[in-house]
C-alpha cells in the first residue's frame, strides 16, 4: 500500500471551530444512479448536473458504457447522456461490473430482462455476498430468467429474447431498489405493472420516470405503469443528497456558535426523517428557497446550533431515515436527557451492525447506551477522546468525526477509506464548514 492509501484508512478528528457558511454536499447517489440508466434508456441527449463522483455510480455509468451508450463528461459531477432509446442498448460479450453497487445491481437486472440479449451482471467481494432473490423470484414471474449462485448470490445471468407480462406484486419486505426493478421491466412488458408495498420507501424512479415522459401514476406504497411507450430525454439536476448533509446538520445542532446553510438538498419526503427526528430534539433548521429540480423537491437548510433533548423516536419515521441513524445516534449521545429507538432492525444488515458499530464506539467514547434487538437506548453527556472502529462502514466513519466535534480529547477513527464511495471529499468540506478532521 501506498503512502498516500494508508494515510486514507485513519482520521485523527479533534473539535474545530463552530460550523459556518454554506456548503454544497455532493450529489444524491440514488437519483445519479437513475439519472444515468433513464438517460441511456431515452430518445435524445439528456445533460445530467450534480452527478455524484463516487465509485457505485461511475460503475453503473460504465455498465452502459458497455451496452453502447456515449457517457461523456465535460466536467466533474457532469455528464451528458446519448440515449439509444428504450430498445438501442447493445450486449456485452464481458460480464457487466456493477463494483460494489447494489442499487446498480438490481436496477440493471430489472432493465437487462427486457433485452434481446444475455447479460452477466457481477460485483466485488462484498456485492457478491448480498442476496438477489427479492428482485430476481418477482422478475420471474414477469417471465425474465436469471440464474443465480447458490443462495441466490451474484453473478446474475440474464437471458434476453424473453416476453415479459406485467404483473401486480406485492412487496413482502419494503425495498425501493426491488420496486424499481420491477418498474424498469416493466418498461419492456406488455400490459400493467403494478407495485404494492408494505410502507411507503424512496420514490426517486417514479418522480424520474414522469419527468422522462413515461405515463406514470404513484402514491405512497403503490406505483402502476403500462409498457408500449418512449422515454423522452430531459435535462436532470441532481440534488444534495440528504444522507451527506446530514452529519452537518447534526455537525451545526451540537457545536454552540454555529449558523451554517446547505445548499439545494433533497427533500423527498421518503428520506427526511432525521430533519423530523432532530426538530423534536430541539433541532433549529429552516427549509429556505423551496423548488424543483429534476421531478425531486430541494431547498436550502440553515441550521443554527440549539441545545438538543433525548426524545423517543417515532417508529413511524424509521423508514425514512434509516440511512441517517448513525448520526442520529451521535445526537442522542450529545443531548441532555434519554433517546429511545426502535423498531430498526433493519440497522444491523447494513454495511456494517451499525447498532452494535455505533453501541461499541460511542462507549468508547464515554457515552451511556444500552442495545436492544431493534435499537438503542441513549443517555446524553459529555464525551471524551478514544479510538473507534469505523468497520469499513462510511456512515460509521464520518459519524465519529462529528462526535469528535464536542469530544474532549482526539478521536481516532478506523478504517475509512469506505468514506471516497458514498462522499467523496467529505474531509475537505468538513475543513470547509470549520470542522478538524485530518489523516491519522
Amino acid at each position: 500500500m501506498s503512502a498516500a492509501a494508508e494515510l486514507q484508512q485513519a482520521w485523527t478528528a479533534v473539535a474545530g471551530s463552530p460550523l459556518r457558511g454554506r456548503l454544497r454536499v455532493p450529489g444524491d447517489k440514488s437519483v445519479s444512479h437513475r439519472a444515468i440508466m433513464l438517460g441511456a434508456l431515452a430518445d435524445g441527449v439528456t445533460r445530467v448536473t450534480g452527478f455524484l463522483e463516487g465509485e457505485d455510480t461511475r460503475a453503473t455509468a460504465k455498465v452502459f458504457e458497455r451496452l453502447g451508450v456515449r457517457i461523456e463528461t465535460p466536467s466533474a459531477s457532469e455528464r451528458i447522456v446519448h440515449g439509444v432509446g428504450l430498445h438501442g442498448l447493445r450486449g456485452s460479450d464481458a460480464a457487466l461490473d456493477c463494483g460494489n453497487a447494489g442499487t446498480g445491481m438490481r436496477l440493471l437486472a430489472g432493465v437487462l430482462a427486457g433485452q434481446a440479449f444475455d447479460s452477466v451482471l457481477i460485483g466485488d467481494a462484498s456485492l457478491s455476498k448480498r442476496p438477489m432473490r427479492r428482485v430476481t423470484e418477482p422478475l420471474a414471474a414477469m417471465g425474465a430468467r436469471i440464474d443465480t449462485q447458490d443462495g441466490g448470490l451474484p453473478p446474475l445471468r440474464i437471458h434476453g429474447g424473453r416476453a415479459l407480462q406485467g404483473i401486480e406484486y406485492t412487496l413482502p419486505v419494503a425495498s425501493a431498489q426491488v420496486k424499481s426493478a420491477l418498474l424498469l421491466a416493466g418498461l419492456y412488458a406488455q400490459g400493467e405493472t403494478v407495485v404494492h408495498e408494505p410502507h411507503p420507501t424512496r420514490d426517486y424512479t417514479e418522480r424520474m420516470l414522469a419527468a422522462f415522459g413515461w405515463p406514470i401514476e404513484f402514491a405512497p406504497g403503490y406505483a402502476r405503469l403500462c409498457g408500449g411507450h418512449a422515454l423522452r430525454a430531459t435535462d436532470v439536476a441532481v440534488p444534495a443528497d440528504f444522507s451527506s448533509a446530514a452529519f452537518f446538520l447534526v455537525a451545526a445542532s451540537v457545536v454552540p456558535g454555529s449558523d451554517l446553510v446547505l445548499d439545494a438538498v433533497g427533500m423527498n419526503p421518503r428520506r427526511t426523517g432525521l430533519l423530523a427526528a432532530l426538530r423534536l430534539m430541539g433541532a433549529d433548521i429552516v427549509e429556505q428557497n423551496p423548488r424543483s429540480e429534476g421531478g425531486e423537491p430541494v431547498a436550502d437548510l440553515r441550521v443554527r446550533h440549539a441545545p438538543l433533548r433525548g426524545v423517543e423516536v417515532p417508529q413511524a419515521l424509521v423508514p425514512d431515515m434509516i440511512d441517517e441513524f448513525p448520526a442520529l445516534f451521535v445526537a442522542a449521545a450529545l443531548a441532555q436527557g434519554r433517546t429511545v429507538v426502535s423498531g430498526a432492525a433493519e440497522l444491523r444488515v447494513k454495511e456494517s451492525d451499525r447498532i452494535a458499530s455505533m453501541a461499541a464506539g460511542l462507549r468508547a467514547l464515554g457515552a451511556r447506551i444500552e442495545e436492544t434487538p431493534d435499537g438503542a437506548i441513549i443517555d446524553g453527556g459529555a464525551l471524551h477522546g478514544g479510538e473507534v472502529d469505523s468497520l469499513g462502514d462510511h456512515r460509521i466513519a464520518m459519524s465519529f468525526a462529528v462526535a469528535a466535534q464536542c469530544a474532549r480529547g482526539a478521536v481516532r477513527i478506523g478504517d475509512v477509506a469506505n468514506v471516497a464511495t458514498s462522499f467523496p471529499g467529505f474531509e475537505a468540506l468538513a475543513a470547509q464548514a470549520g470542522m478538524r478532521v485530518d489523516p491519522a
